[in-house]
């Protein structure tokens, strides 16, 4: 039997991408939110999903500079509650460009450059202060231009000395790649990095053996999209949901423990809407998959590319 949280829920990790915008990609978040997405009305969410997470022994909180008002709502909650113990990762590359809307052409603009860099470093450590240890490159991929900007790379560089670990999210059929060619990366004889942050699911595992090296070579590994955006929950499909009948679970937290039982999964970031969501989520802790759960799950999984176009298509809503 493989114990999917061994009594341990600080593997546990708070993703603030669904909460601090009105608009984002998540299957089965319009029916949770509050009527009318205002930012108050957002912000209080945010709060109460942060307080649920903390009362039930999480410690870990991720954002990113392109998450609307993500950043400030957790800067406000951690002030407000003055709990010294969250640990906060973010990440930068991405400006968020939507101004609140719904319903725009454009929410986000990626850019991996100096420029963006500084603009978007200091705005994310006056906000979260010493609570920052983790500083992220949002969705390096391997045609980023960061693996050629030696500028970029010395600034980046900078801050790692000065004790922020530095780490890189992925994206895409690709996200092997991405960490192999990031592991390689050095700058002053030390590598760059010391953290990744991939989507790993039960409908895609592509990137498995990239994270396990990482986490067997010293690096942090924090694993998002654990419910492919919500669709593992609302429409899982046949593998995982004769899975949980079998367990009396829901497909969420049977979804859930499949990543908790990757041994080189050290976070396991939960996107929950609402307080509600995320103690559904949390039921993972009670599910014990076997080798037979494992394998039946493993036969889940699809093409890579195949993944990443279905979820191109999710709309903002």
């Amino acid at each position: 039997m493989t114990g999917a949280c061994g009594g341990q829920v600080e593997r546990f990790g708070i993703g603030l991408a669904a909460l601090g915008r009105p608009a984002y990609i998540n299957v089965g978040r319009s029916e949770v939110l509050p009527g009318t997405r205002t930012l108050d009305a957002m912000r209080e969410r945010t709060r109460q999903v942060l307080d649920e997470a903390y009362a039930a022994g999480i410690r870990w909180v991720d954002t990113a500079r392109s998450y609307g008002s993500a950043e400030q709502f957790l800067a406000e909650w951690l002030r407000d509650r003055g709990h010294e113990d969250v640990v906060v990762s973010s990440k930068w590359g991405y400006a968020y460009v939507a101004e609140w809307r719904i319903e725009t052409e454009v929410h986000e603009i990626k850019e991996h450059s100096l420029e963006r860099f500084r603009q978007q470093w200091p705005a994310t450590r006056e906000a979260l202060g010493d609570h920052l240890k983790l500083h992220q490159v949002h969705s390096l991929t391997t045609d980023s231009p960061l693996f050629e900007d030696t500028a970029l790379q010395e600034e980046l560089a900078r801050l790692r000395d000065s004790g922020v670990l530095l780490g890189f999210s992925t994206t895409g059929a690709h996200q092997a790649a991405a960490v192999e060619a990031a592991w390689e990366l050095r700058v002053g004889g030390e590598q760059l990095f010391g953290a990744v942050q991939a989507t790993w699911n039960s409908l895609e595992p592509s990137v498995g053996r990239a994270l396990s090296a990482a986490h067997e070579g010293g690096w942090r590994v924090l694993v998002k999209e654990t419910l492919a955006n919500g669709r593992l929950a609302l429409r899982p499909p046949e593998p995982l949901a004769a899975v949980a009948g079998r367990h009396g679970a829901g497909a969420d937290a049977v979804a859930l423990a499949h990543v908790l039982a990757q041994p080189w999964a050290d976070t396991v970031l939960l996107g929950a809407s609402s307080a509600g969501q995320l103690r559904s989520n949390l039921a993972a802790c009670s599910v014990s998959l076997t080798r037979q759960d494992l394998d039946e799950l493993a036969a889940a999984a699809g093409d890579a590319a195949t993944y990443w176009g279905e979820r191109s298509a999710l709309p903002w809503h």
